[in-house]
C-alpha cells in the first residue's frame, strides 16, 4: 500500500539526476535519461522533452492554422511513459516524435512563447488548452505542467510532467530548476557533438588531403608554353569564379586531377576544403556511405556514425574522380544533391544541406556511355555545364622541356638525390616518345632516370614507338634486291665513323662536359673515346689545320 513518503518529493533524488545529466554529451542520450528518471518516479504518468526547430511538416501538420509564421515550431524530441497496470499504453500523441506544436498554441506552445512555466491542476479545460483528457482521465492525471528550457536567455523547448499526484507548493520551482539546468547540459551536448563533428570532419580532409599530395606527385604545377596549356588556363580561369559544374575530359595522366585543384584554388572556395573521391576504388555496395556518410547500425559494419564527403567537402569543392564509374542506382541519388542541394546518411532520417561545388572527371566518352543506358542522360547534363577536355601530352610536346627541368628539380627535392645533367641528346629522346602514358609517365621516367644518373647525365632508356623519327634512308646498294633500301655492314660503320666524326667536328673535339661531344651523343665520355679508338679518330694537329697564307 502506497505510504504518505511515497508522495514526499525527494530532493536528494533531483539533485543527483542533475549531477548525472551535467556529464552526458549525447544529446539523445541526455534526453532519453531525463524522461525515464522522470517516469521513475510513482506520480510521474508520463514525461516529454519538446525542442524549438525550423519548421519541417508545415504542410501536412494538423495545426497549420494555429502556427504564426509557419518557420519555427516545438518537436517532440523525448517521451516516456508508465501507464497504469490494465489502463493501456500510452495515447499515441504523446509518444509520437512526429508531432509539432506551434509556438503560443496549447499549453505547451504557450510556455515555449512565454518563457514561463505553467502548471495546470484543473484539467477540465478548454480542448484548445490540453489534447487527450480522456487519455489523462484514465490514467488518473490529477496534474500537468511545462517548464521552459532556457539557456542563456534563448528557449530551446520545454519539458513537461503528467502526475498522478497534486502538485505541492513544494515542488514547483524544481520544475524550473529542472528545466535551466536541463537547458545548460542541453547546450553542452550540442557542443560536444559538435566538436565530435568537426573533428571527424577534420580527420577526413586530413585523409583526403594526403590522398591529393600522393596524386600531386604524378604532376607538375600548370608547367608550360604551349598553345594547349594556354587555352587550358584560359577556361580555367573563366570557370573558377562561378558556382558552374565542371566535367573534366582526358585520357589517363594527363592531369585532371590538376586541373580540377588549380579550379578550386582560383575559386571564392579556395580556403574551403577539396575532397577528391576516387570512384573508381569504391565498392558498388558502398557508394552512397561514401558519399553521403551513414549511422551506428545502418548495416553490417557499421559500428559508428561516419560522415560521408559531402559533408567532409561543406563549403568547397568536391572533386568526383571517374564519375563514369558511378553505379547507375547511385546516379539518380547524386542528381538530387546536385538539383536539390539535400541530401541524407544511410540508416538517418534528417535532412542535411550541400553547400558544395561539384567538379568531375573521366576518361570515358560518357555520352556513349549515356546512349548505351550505363549514365544517366539527366545527370550528364547536369555535369557537363562547363567541359574542360585536358589534352594529352604527345599534343603538346612543346612543353616536354619545362616540365623535364620541372620534374628533375622536383624528384632531386624528394628523393634526396645528386642532381644530374639533362642533355639536349636526352631531351631529343624525350621529344621523340610517343607518351601513352602521359605526364604521369613522364614523372615516373625522370624519377628512374634521376636515381640511376647519381649525379651525372641523365639517361633515359624509352622504347620505340611508331611516333619515333625512323631511320634516314638512302638509295639502295648497287647489288641490292631494286626496290628494298639496307646498308651493309661496312656502310654502316662508314655512316658511324662520318657521324662521329661530325660531332666531334662540332663540339670542336671538347669529349666531357657541356655540349661535349659525349653529351651531344647521350653518351658516356668513356664509351665514346672507346669508339674513337676503334674506329682511329683523333683530334687533328694544329699543323693538320689548313695555312690560309699558302694560298
Amino acid at each position: 500500500m502506497e505510504s504518505a513518503s511515497d508522495r514526499r518529493f525527494d530532493p536528494n533524488y533531483a539533485a543527483q539526476l542533475l549531477l548525472d545529466i551535467a556529464h552526458e554529451q549525447s544529446l539523445d542520450s541526455l534526453l532519453q535519461k531525463v524522461v525515464a528518471s522522470a517516469v521513475g518516479r510513482p506520480e510521474m504518468a508520463c514525461s516529454q522533452i519538446w525542442l524549438i526547430d525550423e519548421g519541417d511538416i508545415c504542410a501536412s501538420c494538423r495545426l497549420r492554422q494555429q502556427c504564426p509564421d509557419q518557420s519555427r515550431c516545438l518537436h517532440l524530441v523525448a517521451a516516456r511513459g508508465a501507464p497504469l497496470a490494465g489502463a493501456g499504453a500510452a495515447a499515441p500523441h504523446f509518444d509520437d516524435l512526429k508531432a509539432r506544436i506551434p509556438l503560443g498554441a496549447g499549453l505547451f506552445g504557450k510556455v515555449a512563447a512565454t518563457a514561463q512555466q505553467i502548471i495546470l491542476t484543473d484539467l477540465n479545460v478548454t480542448g484548445s488548452e490540453m489534447i487527450g483528457l480522456e487519455w489523462m482521465r484514465g490514467e488518473n492525471i490529477r496534474a500537468v505542467g511545462g517548464a521552459p528550457i532556457i539557456f542563456k536567455g534563448e528557449v530551446l523547448g520545454v519539458i513537461t510532467g503528467f502526475s498522478r499526484y497534486d502538485i505541492t507548493d513544494e515542488m514547483r520551482p524544481w520544475g524550473r530548476i529542472f528545466a535551466d539546468h536541463i537547458g545548460a547540459a542541453i547546450a553542452n551536448a550540442r557542443a560536444f557533438e559538435e566538436i565530435q563533428r568537426l573533428k571527424a570532419q577534420l580527420e577526413m580532409q586530413n585523409a583526403y588531403l594526403q590522398e591529393e599530395v600522393v596524386a600531386a606527385k604524378a604532376f607538375g604545377d600548370l608547367v608550360g608554353q604551349s598553345a594547349a596549356l594556354r587555352q587550358l588556363v584560359s577556361q580555367i580561369d573563366m570557370v573558377a569564379p562561378t558556382e558552374a559544374s565542371v566535367l573534366i575530359l582526358g585520357e589517363t595522366g594527363t592531369g585532371k586531377d590538376l586541373v580540377a585543384r588549380e579550379i578550386h584554388r582560383r575559386s571564392p572556395r579556395k580556403d574551403s576544403p577539396l575532397v577528391r573521391v576516387n570512384c573508381a576504388s569504391i565498392p558498388k555496395e558502398l557508394f552512397e556511405s561514401e558519399f553521403f556518410g551513414h549511422v551506428k547500425g545502418a548495416f553490417t559494419g557499421a559500428i559508428k556514425d561516419r560522415a560521408g564527403r559531402f559533408e567532409a567537402a561543406e563549403g568547397g569543392t568536391l572533386f568526383l574522380d571517374e564519375i563514369g564509374e558511378v553505379p547507375l542506382e547511385i546516379q539518380g541519388k547524386l542528381l538530387r544533391v546536385l538539383q536539390e542541394k539535400h541530401y541524407e546518411r544511410v540508416g538517418e532520417d534528417r535532412t542535411r544541406r550541400a553547400n558544395v561545388r561539384i567538379i568531375a572527371a573521366t576518361n570515358r566518352n560518357l555520352k556513349a556511355e549515356v546512349a548505351a543506358r550505363r549514365f544517366r542522360e539527366d545527370l550528364y547534363y547536369r555535369l557537363h555545364v562547363f567541359p574542360i577536355q585536358v589534352t594529352t601530352l604527345k599534343e603538346r610536346k612543346d612543353d616536354i622541356p619545362l616540365l623535364a627541368k620541372h620534374f628533375v628539380e622536383l624528384s632531386v627535392k624528394e628523393l634526396r638525390c645528386p642532381k644530374p645533367r639533362l642533355t639536349r641528346a636526352a631531351m631529343a629522346r624525350l621529344q621523340s616518345y610517343d607518351w601513352p602514358g602521359n605526364i604521369r609517365e613522364l614523372r615516373n621516367v625522370i624519377e628512374r632516370a634521376v636515381i640511376l644518373a647519381r649525379g651525372g647525365l641523365l639517361h633515359f632508356d624509352l622504347p620505340v614507338t611508331d611516333s619515333m623519327p625512323p631511320p634516314i634512308s638512302s638509295a639502295p646498294d648497287p647489288g641490292a634486291e631494286a626496290g628494298l633500301e639496307f646498308f651493309t655492314e661496312a656502310e654502316m660503320r662508314r655512316r658511324e665513323r662520318e657521324n662521329l666524326a661530325a660531332v666531334l667536328q662540332s663540339a670542336g673535339w671538347k669529349i666531357k662536359g657541356a655540349d661535349g661531344a659525349a653529351e651531344l651523343l647521350g653518351l658516356k665520355p668513356t664509351t665514346l673515346l672507346s669508339r674513337m679508338k676503334k674506329m682511329g679518330l683523333k683530334k687533328p694537329a694544329p699543323s693538320d689545320a689548313p695555312d690560309s697564307s699558302r694560298h
